[in-house]
């Protein structure tokens, strides 16, 4: 009976270790990280909306109203300045030449004419000059007739790239009618909008920006291997969203990029001052981003932040937060609003060394 009971207080004794035991490693599950926004000098990459265009993109219109008898190029092709791209029916062209060349001719007879007169004082020297300005007028018909005629062949006015071909042989094009699009896609402008302080930043600290090189994000998410320069910044802010256009300008020897392309500019901007936060004490909601901060009473509360620039493992805040704040570091997918936590408190300078990262 004694031994029984010796047991059973043994077991008892080995439960309520268990169940305290038990109840330390909740207790101490359940504190929580916790750090302040760290503010440094540094320069963190952004990126900018961009769209694509080729140095030179025109529309090849017809200058002269026919049929169209010969499409000597394909769509997608590599053109040569100078090369014949589209013909024109030219025969009306060619007999209004052959036409104005007889009044020409008709013109010097008539000219010569008036000549013999005058040398031999029949006619009037007026008589001379009046024929004399039928010449002048026949050659300026002559001329103008060359001209429409040169317009029946359509040329490429610089080596680039044909685009679609709306038009077949035999089609009747009246004067104007757009025939193609001719792109020079061997460099290419990038524009992207740059807000008002970030003009000022960059316009202002030049020595703090390095030079103009920025990188290409492509529409698939890959980098485009050359790099460009920021070349030109537009005259005028835009009223409605405050932006203004920056340019830079792209190497495209391979084709790679052509005109009407998105991507996603890639600048380094400076920062000075800036508050950072990692990227781990954030959570996102329909495209906005929080972080939870606790207040004196160690309770949680969600708040919104806005970003301006990433860097590897961190968030550099623009509003939301000052450096004074507390944010949860870990474990903000296992809080909600108002829960009350135990925490540790960890410097912001241990929380960068632990991310193996340099602010500069």
């Amino acid at each position: 009976m004694k031994t029984n009971l010796f047991i059973a207080g043994i077991a008892v004794l080995s439960l309520m270790t268990r169940c305290t035991k038990h109840i330390e490693e909740k207790e101490e599950a359940g504190k929580f990280t916790v750090t302040s926004p760290a503010v440094v000098d540094t320069s963190f990459v952004k990126e900018y909306v961009a769209q694509i265009r080729s140095v030179s993109d025109i529309e090849i219109r017809a200058q002269e109203k026919g049929y169209l008898q010969g499409i000597l190029v394909e769509e997608g092709a590599f053109v040569k300045a100078g090369q014949i791209l589209f013909k024109i029916m030219p025969k009306v062209y060619e007999a209004e030449l052959q036409k104005a060349q007889a009044e020409e001719q008709a013109s010097e007879i008539e000219l010569q004419n008036a000549k013999t007169l005058a040398d031999k004082n029949i006619v009037s020297k007026n008589e001379q000059a009046l024929a004399q300005a039928n010449l002048e007028q026949a050659k300026a018909e002559v001329a103008l007739a060359k001209v429409h005629l040169s317009f029946t062949d359509i040329l490429a006015p610089f080596d680039g790239t044909i685009d679609r071909i709306p038009k077949k042989i035999g089609s009747l094009i009246d004067e104007g009618e757009l025939l193609t699009s001719l792109s020079d896609n061997r460099q290419v402008f990038v524009y992207f909008n740059v807000s008002e302080a970030e003009y000022l930043d960059y316009q202002t600290n030049v020595k703090g920006r390095g030079d103009n090189s920025v990188s290409l994000l492509l529409a698939n998410n890959q980098p485009f291997k050359y790099k460009g320069n920021v070349e030109v910044i537009e005259s005028e802010f835009d009223n409605e969203t405050g932006n203004i256009a920056f340019r830079a300008k792209f190497p495209n020897p391979d084709q790679l990029l052509r005109n009407g392309e998105t991507g996603k500019v890639r600048m380094t901007v400076p920062a000075k001052g800036a508050i950072i936060i990692p990227q781990k004490a954030t959570y996102e909601i329909q495209d906005k981003m929080y972080v939870f901060v606790v207040g004196a009473d160690s309770k949680v509360k969600s708040r919104e932040i806005t970003i301006t620039g990433q860097m590897p493992d961190l968030y550099v805040v623009a509003s939301g937060l000052t450096s004074t704040d507390k944010i949860l570091l870990e474990g903000v997918q296992k809080v909600k609003d108002d829960d009350e936590i135990k925490y540790d408190f960890k410097k912001p300078e241990e929380v960068l060394n632990s991310l193996k990262l340099k602010a500069e």
